[in-house]
């Protein structure tokens, strides 16, 4: 990286700007309640309000900048007033509007002032006080911060003397960027006042679509260099970190800022680009945790995509994270989206797919935990006489859960988000806040834990209805003692197969599990005219959904972690890591496509040389080939993460992959860090 970009690396290392934000918290809900004020015009003022009490910071070296100085943005509604919405109504996630990704080429095309003249033309169509007059005054309130906020930066860049960020935000966010780096600045400056509004895992989207028309014309005019793009590039991704610890998901770290590279357009052609490769350059240089680096590919991917996209794995960071066209759009036009919209899919804050501009999908709105089913199944064995009828019943829970859960989910609530709304492609003239749905309205669920599962019912199978080499009565036993007493019990249901191992005997057991959740959740529509969809992912529910549940027939002790998305048990012993790909590969995954990769750890010893590179590059490219949707890989090093783990202050900048999402080891709770040491390293 070149030395102006080094200093803005430097500063975000040291964590030192923190100090600059200010402590002081702001309430505006309790005026509102007394004054009655309409919810979207509550939210519309409280971004006005953290507009204005937001300080521009800018420092010599910045082309971009922007940073958070106000930590927290407080809620639009009182205690009291949540409270009673809460007794009616479903809530998720705080009922926040997030996993969304927003139509950024509409807001680049025309720059906001062309959707702000089109809200005021709408507005004087409604009668005053009418609920989209209500609506449309909310969204230009929020137009109206959004303009407040570059206009504090274009101030303090003149003050200093910056006179191209100056420039840049006399022209946007008002109007179409006249190149690249306004381009830049105007983006950044959408995902700041996103974020701003309380929105939630605030996604990029398709950057390398929607970005690349303003990176052409300026590489081909020669207005810049392509050095130059890649050095601004750069800054625009260490931007995207600055804030990144006031956006706390489950774990810090996990913040939906996602970027989707390559894939293909509404007609099926390719657009990777040369912008999809300065981006993985970027990232590959930088080594942050920001932007979340996905890459769409398909069979016809060229090697060297995936090799770059290799390169950024050997680093360490936990991505890229590939999906597959081949597996993902059919699955998607399966499921009632239209072709082309199918086509311009990106990822949620992890894996969940999502369309940009189109969709107020919930992708993952429950999780479905296999193992718990299997377990009180299992305790119930004696009831059983033979396999069948023991299958059978997990069948029937499984069914009777998707039941239960999709029930659970009638009468969602989600909060006004007017600016978002403005960020949409249809809100506008439909008059119409995204919470109250649009296009797609659909919700996800994961399946969690179903490689604990299909083991814990291959090992009943073998040991208690093929070989009977242990009794009902011993498994129960062993069960209800947490294996103390019983290794030999234990150790006989561990023999048994496992999924990973590319045995039919236990990978034809998940494909059951998973055809029946997705079973459970066809033709079923939630009251928002969406469908359920099935997944393979797990997100915090591999922690969650375990750590109550007692041990199971698989031989796992009480509270140990399930494996995180798709991926073999924890221990479980593998002949390598083509078998685990053969196995995962087995499902039919266009069923249960809502995302979950497969997760692979790689001891980063294996990168140490070309030919190690090439071969994952090869194994990613498998993968694909067969027919899988979704990997992740990780280079990791279980000596040094026990390291950290003792001398935190040694290792201030370690990145590890969680689940969807990298972050920085030293800041994830023990129970993260713990599974994270045990998952496999494969070394070859």
């Amino acid at each position: 990286m070149d030395k102006r970009v080094q200093t803005i690396y430097d500063r975000l290392q040291s964590r030192e700007y923190r100090s600059l934000r200010s402590g002081k918290e702001y309430s505006f809900a309790q005026d509102y309640a007394a004054a009655g004020t309409d919810p979207a015009l509550r939210a519309a003022d409280r971004l006005m309000k953290m507009a204005q009490a937001e300080r521009a910071v800018l420092f010599a070296e910045d082309r971009i900048g922007m940073m958070r100085t106000v930590k927290k943005v407080p809620p639009i509604f009182t205690d009291e007033e949540f409270a009673a919405i809460a007794a009616e109504h479903f809530i998720f996630d705080g009922a926040q509007v997030n996993n969304i990704s927003s139509d950024y080429a509409s807001a680049l095309d025309g720059g906001m002032e062309k959707k702000r003249n089109r809200i005021l033309e709408l507005r004087a169509k409604e009668q005053e006080g009418s609920k989209k007059y209500v609506l449309y005054t909310a969204m230009l309130t929020s137009i109206d911060a959004l303009y407040l906020i570059a206009e504090k930066y274009r101030a303090e860049a003149e003050r200093m003397g910056n006179e191209r960020l100056a420039e840049a935000l006399s022209n946007v966010p008002e109007n179409t960027p006249r190149g690249y780096y306004e381009a830049l600045v105007m983006l950044r400056l959408l995902n700041y006042t996103l974020w701003l509004n309380a929105n939630k895992h605030n996604t990029l989207g398709r950057f390398d679509v929607y970005m690349f028309p303003f990176y052409e014309k300026d590489i081909k005019s020669g207005a810049l260099a392509r050095e130059e793009a890649l050095s601004l590039t750069q800054e625009f991704f260490i931007d995207l970190n600055f804030d990144a610890d006031l956006y706390p998901g489950v774990q810090q770290g996990d913040n939906g800022q996602s970027m989707v590279l390559g894939g293909c357009d509404a007609d099926g052609m390719p657009v990777y680009n040369d912008l999809s490769k300065l981006c993985l350059e970027a990232s590959l240089e930088l080594k942050i945790i920001d932007p979340k680096i996905n890459l769409r590919v398909d069979k016809n991917t060229p090697e060297e995509v995936y090799l770059l996209g290799t390169e950024l794995t050997k680093q360490g960071l936990g991505f890229p994270q590939y999906s597959n066209d081949d597996v993902v759009i059919p699955a998607l036009v399966n499921w009632g989206y239209d072709l082309a919209d199918a086509r311009n899919y990106v990822v949620a804050a992890c894996w969940e797919f999502i369309i940009p501009g189109l969709a107020m999908d919930i992708p993952n709105i429950d999780a479905l935990n296999f193992p718990g089913i299997v377990r009180k199944v299992t305790e119930r064995i004696k009831e059983f006489p033979d396999y069948g009828s023991f299958l059978a019943e997990v069948k029937k829970d499984i069914l009777a859960e998707c039941d239960r859960l999709t029930s659970m989910t009638k009468g969602l609530y989600l909060m006004p988000s007017p600016f978002q709304s403005v960020l949409m492609t249809n809100c506008i003239e439909e008059g119409k806040d995204i919470s109250e749905g649009t296009k797609y309205n659909n919700y996800g669920f994961h399946g969690a834990g179903v490689s604990t599962a299909a083991d814990s019912i291959a090992a009943v199978r073998k040991c208690v209805y093929e070989e009977k080499s242990v009794s009902a009565e011993q498994l129960l036993a062993a069960l209800a003692a947490d294996f103390e007493g019983y290794a030999d019990v234990r150790n006989k249901l561990l023999a048994a197969p496992k999924m990973g191992q590319n045995d039919d005997y236990a990978d034809g057991i998940a494909v059951q599990l998973l055809d029946w959740l997705a079973d459970g959740l066809e033709g079923k529509h939630n009251d928002r005219g969406g469908i359920f969809r099935a997944g393979t992912g797990s997100a915090m529910y591999y922690i969650w959904c375990s750590s109550e549940l007692g041990a199971t027939a698989d031989g796992r002790k009480a509270g140990a972690p399930f494996a995180a998305n798709f991926s073999p048990s924890l221990d479980v012993p593998l002949e390598g890591v083509l078998s685990v790909i053969q196995s995962f590969t087995k499902p039919h995954l266009t069923r249960v496509c809502n995302g979950g990769p497969l997760t692979l750890e790689f001891h980063d010893t294996l990168f140490r040389n070309e030919e190690g590179t090439k071969k994952v590059a090869k194994l990613v490219e498998l993968f694909v080939k067969k027919g899988g949707h979704q990997m992740q890989l990780n280079a990791v090093n279980r000596e040094k993460m026990l390291d950290a783990k003792a001398h935190p202050e040694k290792y201030p900048n370690l990145i590890v992959r969680v689940w969807g999402w990298s972050g920085y080891f030293n800041e994830l709770d023990t129970v993260y860090q713990d599974q994270i040491i045990k998952r496999l390293e494969f070394l070859q």
